[in-house]
């Protein structure tokens, strides 16, 4: 089973639900498409949101999970034992207010975490032989350290947020 899931932002990220739909694939595919347009191959199962335990179950289910580049569903993916596909939502395509997406994904791709699809374009080519199951991460593990610090000096704390 693939598993798609573009997160909870208001913004759309139809580019990636495009490529989706045009996938020419036998498996099952669920897809979470939010505020998108709801757009897959046909017999795919839509549904707009799901709550933390339906999508962690169908994560832990996943022979392969693509996703947006949140910090929340790479690390979902990451700490059930899966290497997500990421494809980041861009700036230029109003998909995001900035390419802070761009930035985590590339980061955790160098770190050979995920499998980076800077195009939606080429995802049918990345799913082609995609090895997605790999150890868990832990939480606790220095990788979560050095996210919190990457995050920390990316982006700054909204006015009035305590800390």
């Amino acid at each position: 089973m693939i598993f798609v899931t573009v997160g909870t932002n208001e913004a759309t990220f139809d580019r990636l639900l495009r490529a989706v739909a045009g996938l020419e694939l036998r498996e099952e595919i669920v897809v979470q498409h939010g505020h998108s347009a709801a757009v897959a191959p046909d017999g795919a199962t839509l549904t707009p949101f799901l709550s933390f335990d339906e999508m962690t179950e169908l994560v832990r289910r996943a022979d392969v999970v693509v996703t947006h580049a949140g910090v929340g569903s790479i690390m979902l993916a990451l700490t059930n034992g899966k290497r997500p596909i990421v494809v980041p939502r861009r700036k230029a395509f109003g998909e995001a207010v900035d390419d802070h997406q761009v930035e985590l994904a590339q980061r955790l791709a160098a770190a050979e975490l995920v499998t980076l699809v800077e195009s939606p374009e080429r995802l049918a080519t990345m799913l082609a032989g995609h090895q997605s199951d790999v150890a868990p991460v832990r939480l606790s593990s220095s990788l979560a350290a050095e996210l919190r610090s990457f995050l920390a000096a990316t982006i700054a704390p909204s006015p009035g947020a305590s800390g």
